[in-house]
């Protein structure tokens, strides 16, 4: 098993960042140091033949990879779902005939495609924009394809049965060479933007943001300052959505926000 001490994660954190502008100091340490430990394992590296292949830019996208979290699935914790379709988006759709909808650190899209298909559902998909980020370009490209194994489909169907939609999951993909296939027209609305939430600026107004399981993986100063863009980045009474072990009740703006559900981690803005 490879080891690795926090000078060395101090050195490859300052060379991403002058080298490339991408900011991991104030990630989770534990987390990132295992991200590290499986690239090193992975591409059979030493830390300094790492640092050394981190000179090729090349090689950056498969770090950024890696470092990444894209584990999802579709309809992710099913009463969250039941509680957007049932209260937030219908709260949303009283004052709003057009909704914008920011999915931030999206991966690989299967969230995208679950709030697609319950907006269709709800036959209100053409009055909804959704803009759809991620620091890693790999994976936004798959989010952007729609293409799944088709054994991930399986939890999916659970999930989706278990949020009570109106069909089944299977009528939105077609099968083909063991992937299942998303319906495109699903994702028309959907703008995909390469976006790091760490250094990145605000860049519009919304009346929902959903970052569920990211900001985990980032320290309590670094998800201070997201959560402040977050909250520039809604309208004034648009909804966040964060992670079942995420809380803003600790942060600079909590106060700014009124918890609409504790249970599902859904907060409102209230002050700008």
């Amino acid at each position: 098993m490879k080891e690795i001490d926090i000078a060395d994660l101090k050195r490859i954190t300052e060379l991403v960042k002058t080298k490339y502008n991408y900011d991991f100091t104030n990630y989770a340490m534990s987390s990132f140091k295992r991200r590290i430990l499986r690239i090193l394992e992975l591409h059979n590296l030493s830390v300094d033949e790492l640092i050394k292949r981190l000179y090729e830019p090349s090689f950056l996208d498969d770090f950024l990879n890696e470092i990444t979290v894209n584990v999802t699935e579709m309809f992710r914790d099913p009463p969250f779902w039941r509680v957007l379709r049932d209260d937030i988006i219908p709260a949303i759709m009283l004052n709003h005939q057009k909704i914008r909808i920011w999915h931030a650190g999206c991966s690989s899209g299967e969230e995208v495609f679950s709030m697609a298909i319950m907006l269709r559902e709800m036959g209100i998909l053409d009055n909804v924009s959704l803009i759809a980020t991620d620091l890693d370009s790999n994976i936004l490209e798959n989010a952007k394809a729609g293409v799944y194994n088709l054994k991930n489909m399986e939890l999916n169907e659970k999930n989706y049965i278990r949020y009570q939609g109106t069909s089944s999951l299977s009528k939105y993909y077609k099968e083909s060479n063991g992937k299942a296939v998303m319906d495109k027209t699903l994702v028309e609305n959907v703008s995909y933007r390469k976006h790091d939430l760490v250094k990145g600026e605000v860049f519009n107004k919304f009346d929902l943001v959903l970052c569920r399981n990211v900001m985990i993986y980032f320290n309590q100063t670094l998800q201070n300052e997201v959560l402040k863009k977050f909250h520039e980045s809604l309208f004034k009474y648009g909804y966040l959505a964060i992670g079942s072990k995420e809380s803003l009740i600790w942060c600079d703006i909590a106060s700014k926000f009124i918890v609409v559900n504790n249970e599902e981690k859904i907060y409102k803005k209230i002050k700008d």
